[in-house]
């Protein structure tokens, strides 16, 4: 198979490069500057133990039209779409540019070369309370308030949420095959315990180990759900490459601690006390509105809606993993050794 995947340089991408190309797939990684980038990404896929040999590179851009790829492409089987701007409080014009127009003009691209389209979203899709308190009831965009949207949920979010609504919209109209991953907030590596430090797991291991967290935020049913990047990796190359993918696999693993019991496991590693009492999140996100408290506490509103009550049903891509025969790693040892990681790391 020959493989298009953007984002390849990112935490997730570099995993998804390895995790393909041991399994002998070429790939073709779009990089805004293929020249730098390239020999850099095949040096950390090998590090990851893939075969950075297997990517080659074509010279294109999320946020130009039509991404700025050469017209004479050649068809890609599938295009994996990872690329994304993330940051806190990112501005609605830069968001809905890169993360909305750049995945519709990805999932174009898909169309036109009558490619499977595996479309990296978000678990928060899966949360429909979360999203009928944001207006959005159905998977028409036109039916939704996206400013509002915006406005409740920030930037970064709110266009990660437009982005999947209208690829679905133009997905169904074209009758283009798409499969949407929607991860859980990514852990580290199950093995090397290596961690994004833009992922919200980094913060909460920085702050409980720089004493910023003595109180655990929401209730004892509050949690934040988890991948592992490897096994993510794993999906994300499964629905590219298997037969017989369902249109929507959650990748997060039910068994997450709830808050407490997770800093409960990395304060054990990090030498630090475990936060006992809780802080409603209502009182927190009251307090993060106060200007200059969200650097000083190292977490950002935004942050707050990924720490929720809600439970996730993830048969469809529990009975698929076993299919494939692919286990998950025990969730409780990843915490561990994410915090190990950080230790280590000198953070």
């Amino acid at each position: 198979m020959t493989l298009l995947i953007t984002g390849a340089t990112g935490f997730i991408g570099r995993h998804v490069c390895a995790q393909l190309t041991r399994e002998k797939q070429a790939l073709c990684a779009v990089l805004r500057q293929p020249d730098s980038q390239l020999p850099a990404l095949r040096e950390q896929v090998n590090a990851l133990g893939g075969d950075g040999s297997r990517i080659h590179a074509v010279k294109g851009d999320l946020d130009l039209p039509g991404l700025g790829l050469p017209d004479k492409l050649a068809s890609p089987e599938a295009i994996i779409h990872l690329g994304a701007r993330f940051a806190w409080q990112l501005d609605q014009e830069s968001a809905r540019r890169t993360n909305v127009a750049g995945s519709l003009a990805v999932a174009e691209l898909a169309r036109r070369h009558n490619s499977r389209l595996v479309f990296v979203s978000g678990f928060m899709l899966g949360n429909h309370g979360h999203l009928q308190r944001l207006g959005i009831t159905r998977d028409d965009p036109e039916q939704v308030n996206w400013q509002h949207v915006y406005r409740r949920a920030g930037g970064y979010e709110a266009s990660k949420l437009e982005a999947a609504i209208r690829v679905r919209a133009l997905a169904a109209e074209h009758d283009l095959e798409m499969i949407e991953v929607q991860p859980a907030t990514v852990a580290g590596h199950s093995t090397s315990g290596v961690l994004d430090p833009a992922q919200p797991l980094f913060s909460l291991l920085d702050n409980l180990a720089r004493g910023r967290m003595a109180m655990v935020p929401g209730s004892t049913a509050h949690w934040l759900p988890l991948v592992p990047a490897d096994h993510l990796a794993r999906v994300i190359a499964l629905a590219a490459t298997a037969d017989d993918v369902p249109p929507r696999l959650l990748a997060l693993d039910p068994a997450t601690p709830n808050l407490r019991g997770l800093l409960a496991i990395a304060a054990g590693v990090l030498g630090r006390r475990a936060p006992r009492h809780h802080l409603p999140i209502p009182l927190l996100a009251a307090l993060l509105r106060i200007p200059g408290m969200p650097r000083l506490m190292n977490t950002w509103p935004e942050a707050l809606h990924f720490i929720q009550p809600t439970r996730f049903d993830t048969g469809i891509a529990d009975s698929f993993l076993q299919q494939h025969q692919v286990e998950r790693p025990d969730i409780e040892e990843v915490i561990a050794t994410n915090a190990r990681w950080y230790v280590s790391s000198g953070q």
